[in-house]
């Protein structure tokens, strides 16, 4: 068993780190609160080949897994600029087109993802369905060659910024029977419509409300295997997972280094705040609780790249609940470390109190991921 990264793995992550350090937290929060997206950046990591890192080198990509683009989130996070896209584009949509897409799916759309010039948003989310993905009311009916699509969807990041959207819907067949089916829907095909829904967070990742009313859509807009649409959406849920994680533990180690610098320099009565067990010991409570979630994250990274699917959804599932759980508290401590200029914009703290509760409800709430241990770990009755 080996219990540190690859040597390239390594190489990555400290190119990423170096790159991101030009950027850093305050380019991040400007461009969150002017309602801009972080353009410059995107577009500078799609040529460098951060964004595709994930997909085939046949495709433009770098051939890795999704352990090297988990690690790439992170050191972006890590730097101050966490970004929810990496988490949709490559990771979610990347992945599925690369193992469920059609020959021509993937030539048409996997080079864009890998080059940043593509960006993909992903809808599964609808007002009433809530956690209970079974619930989905999205529906396609056969309409000659193509489809017709109608449903809501919520909550959806970067739709702004999307070329196209990743429906999670279900496919009416000809005996009227529905089945999990992923449509590729473009942001621009008449009968959508999105609407932003304003957000207390300082961050560039807007949410949208999404209405598709009759929406027209050719044949081949059906990603993958028809009879494969729940098998399809599981391989990008994993994914999904991981990278929020990674997001999170990002943003942690942001919120910690920020403390930790700030407690070695800071002096009252002639001495480091740092130096008092008081702050010394819940940063250093940190310290421990996001490295625990790093190895797990990377734990499921492994498994999911190794092909063992049921693994990664159980190291998945508790990378992130231990992540998200790991960045509150880092975030928290923070704030406390530095007491008043917690809040202060100098330091960019304040902003991520609300950024940093995302972790523990999306893309899955705690309380969920502790009914799925509950449930397939420990072999206790299914709660819900």
């Amino acid at each position: 068993m080996r219990f540190t990264e690859p040597d390239e793995r390594l190489a990555l992550r400290e190119a990423v780190r170096s790159f991101a350090s030009s950027y850093g937290g305050d380019y991040y929060r400007a461009k969150a609160r002017e309602g801009a997206y972080l353009t410059e950046l995107w577009a500078e990591a799609g040529k460098l080949g951060y964004i595709g890192v994930n997909i085939p080198e046949e495709y433009g990509g770098g051939g890795g897994g999704i352990g090297d683009l988990a690690a790439v989130l992170e050191e972006l996070s890590a730097a101050g600029c966490p970004t929810l896209m990496m988490v949709v584009s490559p990771a979610i949509c990347g992945t599925v087109l690369t193992r469920f897409g059609t020959p021509g799916q993937r030539r048409r759309w996997l080079p864009g993802i890998a080059s940043g010039e593509t960006v993909l948003a992903f809808a599964i989310t609808e007002p009433d369905a809530g956690s209970n993905a079974h619930n989905i009311t999205t529906t396609a009916r056969p309409d000659g060659d193509g489809w017709v699509l109608s449903g809501r969807k919520t909550f959806i990041s970067g739709v702004d910024v999307a070329d196209a959207v990743f429906v999670v819907g279900r496919m009416e067949d000809t005996a009227g029977r529905l089945a999990p089916a992923l449509f590729m829907v473009p942001t621009d095909a008449p009968g959508f419509e999105a609407r932003r829904i304003e957000m207390d967070l300082v961050s560039p990742d807007h949410q949208f409300a999404l209405f598709m009313d009759e929406v027209r859509l050719p044949g081949d807009a059906l990603v993958g295997d028809p009879g494969s649409g729940l098998l399809q959406l599981f391989a990008g849920l994993n994914p999904e997972r991981i990278m929020a994680a990674s997001l999170a533990t990002g943003s942690a180690r942001h919120a910690l280094d920020t403390a930790v610098g700030y407690a070695r320099e800071r002096e009252v009565w002639g001495r480091p705040i740092g130096a008092h067990q008081g702050l010394a010991h819940p940063l250093a409570q940190v310290k421990v609780e996001v490295e625990l979630a790093r190895l797990m994250t990377q734990k499921a990274a492994a498994l999911y790249d190794a092909g063992d699917d049921t693994g990664a959804g159980e190291a998945a599932n508790m990378a992130k609940y231990a992540a998200g759980e790991a960045s509150a508290r880092a975030v928290d401590q923070a704030v406390q470390t530095l007491g008043g200029n917690g809040l202060a914009s100098e330091y960019g703290i304040g902003a991520a109190v609300a950024a940093s509760r995302l972790g523990r409800i999306a893309p899955v709430s705690r309380e969920m991921v502790l009914n799925y241990v509950a449930q397939h770990s420990l072999g206790l009755p299914k709660s819900y």
